[in-house]
């Protein structure tokens, strides 16, 4: 690391939904401080990660996935995204090379355009896809979008994360570092622990429970013996996904509850007692007090 602390910025990281944004940026911070699921639309706000690369300390935005919004919540979830890049120095628009260019990445690239907005185009996930048919996209993409370089990255094997990060630190700005050097994220732990026990419950229960459903971290006690009380709610918005989350016999909630707390106890370094409840809250995502809560805007 250079002792010239003299670069500093925002990078948004932009992309449709499940094209590896939060992958990327736990992979760039070098710690999960975004939850990673092989569902889409599961990061709902801005998150921010914090990495340092040689003169430069580059403040990562990891924004919802863009897509046609249809209910409050998605709409939402689309503007902070958006907002996202508003605010960014850099921008940098992450493909999956196994979907190609779907509607939602033409619609990334069309209010890129209408916003008079470059980007890095960061085409992810090249190992799962032949290189004939690579070279063919990259061309494609390169012909829509106005690109200040164009890389081929794997963010799960860490393919190409140098040459991005070089390639981000040539366009930050300079200016003095905002966070001390070993800060990695501005989540509390509070809200980083809503967010892994969301990320168990979507792995847990696939496509059993619909996206209307959401965790809050409502107690931390900090113990004598130097391990932590987390009790947390699952708020869903029927009896009937209240039952879902539960299972027979409690197995569901016993298990992501399990899951939640491994990782928690590897993310914290220290013992967890996690307690989680589940209750009915209807109509949850048309309650203006919620969104303030995530972090998100209230979209009419």
């Amino acid at each position: 690391m250079s002792d010239k602390k003299d670069k500093c910025g925002f990078v948004a990281l932009l992309g449709a939904p499940n094209a590896g944004k939060s992958t990327l940026m736990n992979a760039l911070v070098g710690s999960k401080i975004s939850i990673v699921t092989h569902k889409v639309q599961t990061t709902r706000t801005r998150f921010i990660g914090i990495a340092i690369h040689k003169n430069s300390q580059m403040i990562f935005v990891d924004t919802p996935g863009i897509f046609e919004p249809k209910k409050r919540l998605e709409r939402a979830m689309v503007s902070a995204a958006w907002a996202g890049a508003g605010d960014a120095d850099v921008i940098v628009l992450l493909v999956d090379a196994q979907r190609r260019i779907d509607d939602n990445t033409r619609r990334i690239l069309d209010g890129l355009k209408e916003g008079g907005k470059k980007a890095i185009l960061a085409i992810n996930k090249i190992d799962a896809i032949r290189r004939d048919s690579l070279l063919s996209l990259v061309q494609e993409l390169d012909d829509m979008g106005d690109f200040t370089e164009v890389l081929l990255i794997s963010a799960l094997k860490g393919d190409g994360l140098e040459d991005l990060k070089d390639a981000m630190c040539r366009i930050l700005p300079k200016g003095p570092w905002l966070y001390p050097d070993d800060q990695m994220t501005d989540i509390t732990e509070r809200m980083l622990a809503a967010e892994v026990t969301r990320e168990k419950f979507f792995l847990r229960l696939h496509e059993e429970l619909p996206y209307a459903a959401t965790v809050e971290t409502e107690s931390w006690q900090e113990k004598k013996d130097g391990s932590v009380r987390i009790e947390q709610v699952i708020y869903v918005e029927r009896e009937t996904q209240k039952a879902i989350v539960i299972g027979k016999g409690g197995r569901s909630l016993k298990e992501i509850g399990k899951m939640a707390r491994e990782d928690l106890e590897d993310m914290l370094d220290r013992r967890v007692h996690l307690f989680i409840f589940v209750k009915v809250r209807k109509n949850w995502s048309d309650d203006k007090e919620r969104y303030t809560n995530m972090g998100l805007d209230w979209v009419e």
